[in-house]
């Protein structure tokens, strides 16, 4: 799971996790600010169907309307893309025939047919599986934006050394988490995150508090990160990987949240003409922060949400579904709109996000329809991707054929 959601990226920026030693060098990676956004190539979205917007009081996909998309066979899929969501989609498949639809438009037993197909499907036939047995609806009216995330890599340790100064934090014994909902009927679905102090249950340290040593003693360090920014980000993202002194890799996942409220630093930087137009990007921010230490500081406290970290030693990067996800392949999605697992086609106005993807992650900026945050893997490239994703155009998701005649859609 990314962090508490892990955010994509320039939407949350803006607000809308055995220890070893030796004599080897310090090998802090440089700032990475300087990887430039990767610049778009312009496409031209498929439109939707006409219809209202979901409102701000409908709380699942099957409460905003639905509508009957193309034909799967009439979308642009490439054969790259539908393998990629193809080898996604099998990876869900094993939780998509047990799990409860959040979203009120699938059941348990409607992925069945789709999933055993998927086993023995091989990659040169993947368009053809989705167009067999799937259908695309459009919810409400169809309009999406997505933006995105990546798996980063930062310069880190396992043990404290020069050069290696932040603490990487595990979970600490002392946060709870409480079902509102076991207290009262109308607080269902809401939970909250503190801890105890005396006789009161109160809120947790915030990100200034823990920086400036709420946690230290306490054994909680599982790593050390070089770059206090580097991992601010890390945070957003909520997993990834540290490069060890040694050249190996520390793989960290995303543990737990703080409980506190989660603050967008870029549309902050905005407001307060710290950056101009145009340089909200994750680079943009990253810049300054870099450039302006003791300023940085202080905007990146003004995020008092903080995430807790776990070492990772099987696959990963996990999404929301504890499975792992696919670079080019995942996007994350509000599970009341869309079903966890389900492929998604987007017709965007980016080249590089339009394609078919599978929905296997959430986050905390990730709300409401036709919301998406499109994983891009791990590296330079995908960190270029990501950093500058903002994409618009038309969404429709990919479901069991009969979900629209079961729900009395047109």
């Amino acid at each position: 799971m990314r962090a508490w959601g892990v955010a994509a990226l320039a939407v949350a920026l803006s607000g809308c996790v055995p220890s070893s030693s030796g004599p080897e060098p310090v090998r802090s990676a440089p700032p990475r600010s300087s990887v430039p956004v990767r610049q778009p190539t312009a496409a031209t979205p498929l439109a939707p169907k006409p219809a209202p917007a979901a409102s701000a009081t409908v709380a699942t996909a099957a409460a905003a309307g639905l509508l009957a998309g193309p034909e799967i066979a009439e979308l642009p899929i490439t054969a790259a893309g539908a393998a990629r969501a193809l080898e996604a989609f099998r990876i869900s498949c094993p939780s998509l025939v047990k799990r409860t639809d959040a979203s009120g438009l699938t059941r348990a037993e409607d992925w069945g047919a789709a999933c055993d197909a998927a086993r023995t499907t091989q990659a040169s036939g993947a368009t053809a599986f989705f167009a067999r047995y799937f259908e695309a609806v459009q919810v409400a009216d169809g309009k999406a934006f997505a933006t995105g995330y990546y798996e980063p890599e930062i310069a880190g340790s396992r043990t404290r050394r020069s050069g290696y100064e932040t603490p990487i934090y595990g979970r600490p014994a002392d946060l709870i988490d409480v079902d509102l909902g076991t207290f009262s009927d109308n607080l269902k679905g809401r939970s909250i995150r503190g801890r105890v102090d005396g006789t009161k249950f109160v809120p947790y340290h915030d990100r200034t508090a823990i920086e400036q040593g709420a946690l230290a003693g306490r054994g909680l360090e599982i790593a050390w990160a070089a770059d206090p920014v580097e991992l601010f980000f890390l945070q957003i993202q909520g997993s990834g990987r540290l490069r060890l002194p040694d050249g190996g890799v520390m793989r960290i996942g995303y543990a737990s949240q703080n409980g506190r409220d989660y603050t967008g630093i870029g549309k902050l930087m905005l407001d307060r003409g710290i950056l101009p137009k145009g340089q909200a990007s994750m680079q943009g921010i990253m810049g300054y922060l870099h450039a302006n230490p003791e300023q940085g500081r202080a905007i990146m406290r003004e995020n008092k949400s903080y995430v807790f970290f776990r070492e990772l030693t099987g696959p990963g990067p996990l999404g929301a579904m504890g499975l792992p996800v696919t670079g080019r392949g995942s996007v994350a999605a509000d599970p009341k709109f869309v079903p966890m697992g389900a492929p998604v086609f987007l017709s965007m106005d980016r080249q590089d996000a339009t394609g078919i993807w599978v929905n296997q992650d959430t986050g905390g900026a990730i709300k409401g329809s036709n919301r998406f945050d499109t994983f891009w893997g791990a590296g330079d490239e995908a960190r270029a991707i990501a950093g500058g994703m903002a994409a618009r155009g038309t969404a429709w998701l990919l479901l069991p054929k009969g979900t629209l005649a079961r729900h009395g859609a047109d």
